[in-house]
């Protein structure tokens, strides 16, 4: 295996953790950016008011996501570390 694809492995593995998180850091985006508009409406200072309900969130799109997840991480072992194991 040269160097050329192992760096192009390496940047499908990589776009493809980047696919896997953006639906939990979309979550978290928007979790936190409803709940501080809450607070500076409320003036509520309170710390645990915006981790308790973006961890609810991250968790409950995890669940559903998991599926597409997995379906990311079978793809890219289909296509890249099969091949790999293939030629060697």
């Amino acid at each position: 295996m040269s160097e050329g694809e192992l760096l192009s492995v390496l940047r499908e593995f990589l776009w493809g953790a980047a696919m896997m998180a953006m639906p939990l850091l979309a979550a978290a985006l928007v979790v936190g950016l409803v709940i501080g508009l809450l607070q500076a409406l409320t003036s509520i200072q309170e710390m645990t008011l915006t981790f308790v309900p973006k961890l609810a969130v991250m968790l409950a799109v995890f669940f559903m996501t998991s599926s597409y997840m997995t379906r990311i991480v079978v793809s890219l072992f289909n296509t890249q570390v099969l091949p790999v194991i293939a030629q060697n």
